[in-house]
Parts: structure tokens; C-alpha cells; sequence
């Protein structure tokens, strides 16, 4: 449950931090300032794993600036575990179905650039679900595409539902002609292409 709220760290003058199974949400922080710090996505695993006793316990995707990603799963992450690092996207997974939803995950992010990354993050979602989804059914989905390192562009999340991704793909429908709109809103208040 609140997947949303503890396993996805990111910011756009960073990278992407994530941290799952037994998950331990100061990590992501501390992924973020490695990678501020200028450690590419391999060394910035390397680190996080280093720094904490319990890292076996743990699945960690790191995606830095230059479009690297890398992945690493924890002797003690529930099978299926899978991991897709690829260029400018990572997928990982753990208690999973089938080890294809990652692969799966991965080919649909980049199926078609031209669309908007939030459509592109939702459809890998979609495929992971055909894939076979998560061993022990779904729970809860996220959203979530930053316009500036602390302002989300969109942050979408649905806890404890039955089916979560079609309610996450209900809201993205309901939210993505909105999203320019919201973003208006934080960074031009006063613009007159702003709806009252």
C-alpha cells in the first residue's frame, strides 16, 4: 500500500532513485545527493548498497542525467525478481508473476518517444499487467514525471484499490490535458491561459 509515497525519489537535476521490497524510503534521498554529487547510476547502486547492513532486503533502480540506469536485487527480494536497465529507463520487479514484466515494462516505455513521458510510464505499466503483474495481486500505482528538481509535472497515486492501474489510467485520462495548465498555475499564476 502508498507505493507512491515511499519507493520513487526523483528530480530533474539529479536522476531517478528507487527503492523497493522491504523498503527503506531515506535511501532515496541519499541516491539523489550521490547523484548530485556527480557518482553515475552504477557507482551511486554501489553506494547505497555499501551503505546499509540490510541491503540485502532491497531492490534499487538508479537512473542518472546522462541516461544511464542500473539495478540491483538483494539475495532476500521475492522471487519472481527481475531487472531491465536500459538507456534512459530501468525496470525492476519483485514478488512479480513473470520475470518478462520488466523486459515488457522496458519495451513499452520505448515504443513510441513522441508521446509524453507520463503516457509512456502509464503504458509500461499497462504491459508489466499483461505480463502477469505482481505475484500477489496489485494494490497500489504511481505516477509520477517532474517538470523542475522539487515541482512534479504530474504526481498521480491510488492506494488500495483492486484494480489500480486502470484507476491510475482513469486519472492520467482525467489529468493529462490538465497537466500544462497545473504547471501554469505554479509557475505563472497570473497567466491569462489560466481557467479560473
Amino acid at each position: 500500500m502508498a507505493v507512491g509515497a515511499r519507493v520513487l525519489h526523483c528530480a530533474t537535476d539529479a536522476g531517478a532513485v528507487l527503492i523497493q521490497h522491504r523498503t527503506d524510503p531515506r535511501l532515496g534521498p541519499e541516491g539523489l545527493r550521490l547523484l548530485r554529487a556527480g557518482h553515475d547510476a552504477q557507482q551511486t547502486i554501489d553506494l547505497l548498497v555499501a551503505s546499509t547492513p540490510y541491503a540485502h532486503w532491497r531492490q534499487i533502480a538508479v537512473l542518472d542525467l546522462a541516461g544511464r540506469s542500473a539495478a540491483w536485487s538483494g539475495a532476500r527480494c521475492k522471487p519472481e525478481v527481475s531487472e531491465a536497465p536500459g538507456r534512459e529507463a530501468c525496470v525492476i520487479g519483485t514478488g512479480i508473476a513473470s520475470a518478462l514484466a520488466a523486459a515488457a515494462m522496458l519495451r513499452a516505455i520505448g515504443a513510441d518517444p513522441a508521446l509524453p513521458l507520463a503516457e509512456r510510464l502509464m503504458r509500461a505499466l499497462e504491459a508489466g499487467l499483461g505480463a502477469g503483474g505482481n505475484g500477489d495481486g496489485e494494490h497500489s500505482a504511481m505516477l509520477r514525471v517532474m517538470a523542475a528538481p522539487d515541482l512534479p509535472l504530474v504526481d498521480l497515486r491510488v492506494d488500495f484499490d483492486p484494480t489500480p492501474v486502470a484507476a491510475l489510467r482513469a486519472l492520467w485520462t482525467r489529468f493529462a490535458p490538465l497537466t500544462g495548465e497545473f504547471l501554469l498555475r505554479a509557475t505563472e499564476p497570473g497567466n491569462p491561459a489560466i481557467r479560473s
